[in-house]
């Protein structure tokens, strides 16, 4: 730990990234007050987003798919980089390029639980055998850095990060930038969003905040249909929180059966399925790299919302952003599960590009 602080001290440009397992609410709120002591710029591993408070002024955004371009800059600018409780895999490290392999240019410090995985990818300047907890026990001894050099870097950071959560334009009736940012005010801070793997997902992460450790059930591999099963789980562990599941249709139809589960049991979840009628990653696969040879992506959907209802489970389909905010108060008021589907528009591929750009979409 001293020669940790040793190599904080001769930092200019230093970043913490946070990831893994093995937290707990007291090392989240450790961690927190340690970058606050030292104005550190802190980023979240994919889909670990709830290992820091999104809203504090040190937060610099997500490190996954779809990374800010500014702050995927900042780590591989970094001159010490940091890393809590995460494997540094591919999601995380933009396909292996935003840390060199074997030798990274930053020095590198490296804290996991399992002394196997320290080295094995990466040669760090200092390994650290720690869990989470044991790491956030032993860094809130530590003297903070006088007058940090880099204290405005984190202010610019964390701007950069509420200005990419401007959702730009997307095709079709429906926006679901605004709509994650209308569940952003309105969800409590506990509230538990779940989702499984494609590009749905993406909208989730980047304009949703997650203000605490548990709020955010996400597939680390990218499993399918992992987001509602996680749900039924988390709303039958915490009766009383919120819990909503954001899914693709192709997403859903790989676990949708358990609307029996929550049927019979009236566990109370809200569903959103975004239904765009493909598999949407692999269709943006496709279009990149071999345009004009789309096979296999395309879906023939059920009516989620009259499946639903045939469970006896409260089901509305909306087509326009302005008819969600009244049918989530509506889901909410059975007190019983529920589902909405959202009829999304197939050129919204992805956040920024449609299947047919002609220039990439630009901010409202």
């Amino acid at each position: 730990m001293a020669e940790l602080r040793a190599l904080l001290a001769r930092a200019q440009r230093p970043f913490l990234l946070l990831g893994g397992s093995a937290w707990d609410g007291e090392a989240v709120s450790r961690i927190e007050a340690f970058a606050a002591a030292n104005a550190l710029p802190v980023g979240c591993a994919f889909r670990r987003q709830d290992r820091f408070d999104n809203d504090h002024p040190c937060y610099a955004g997500d490190v996954g798919l779809g990374v800010n371009p500014k702050l995927a800059q900042r780590i591989t600018a970094s001159d010490l980089l940091i890393a809590l409780g995460g494997r540094l895999g591919e999601a995380t490290t933009g396909g292996y390029t935003l840390i060199d392999i074997p030798a990274p240019r930053q020095r590198l410090v490296h804290v996991h639980p399992d002394p196997d995985e320290l080295g094995r990818v990466y040669q760090p300047a200092l390994a650290i055998p720690a869990t989470p907890r044991g790491f956030a026990a032993a860094v809130a001894a530590l003297a903070p850095i006088a007058d940090p050099a880099w204290a405005e870097a984190t202010k610019a950071a964390h701007a950069e990060y509420l200005a990419w959560r401007k959702p730009p334009r997307s095709p079709g009736e429906i926006q679901l930038g605004e709509i994650m940012l209308w569940l952003d005010t309105q969800l409590p801070p506990d509230a538990i969003v779940t989702n499984g793997a494609g590009n749905f997902a993406t909208w989730v992460h980047r304009f949703y905040r997650y203000r605490k450790l548990g709020s955010q059930l996400a597939p680390t591999s990218g499993s399918m249909g992992y987001g509602f099963p996680a749900a039924v789980g988390a709303k039958i562990l915490h009766p009383d929180r919120i819990v909503v599941c954001v899914a693709g249709d192709g997403d859903f139809l790989m676990t949708g059966q358990e609307l029996a589960t929550v049927a019979q049991h009236k566990v109370g979840v809200i569903v959103l399925i975004v239904n765009n009628g493909m598999y949407g990653t692999i269709r943006t696969h496709q279009e990149r790299h071999f345009p004009g040879r789309v096979i296999a992506t395309a879906l023939v959907n059920p009516d989620f919302a009259a499946l639903a209802r045939s469970y006896g489970i409260s089901g509305e389909t909306v087509t326009r952003t302005a008819e969600f905010a009244p049918a989530f108060e509506r889901a909410q008021v059975t007190g019983g599960p529920a589902l909405i589907e959202l009829k999304v528009d197939p050129e919204a591929l992805t956040i920024t590009h449609t299947i047919r750009p002609s220039k990439p979409l630009m901010p409202r």
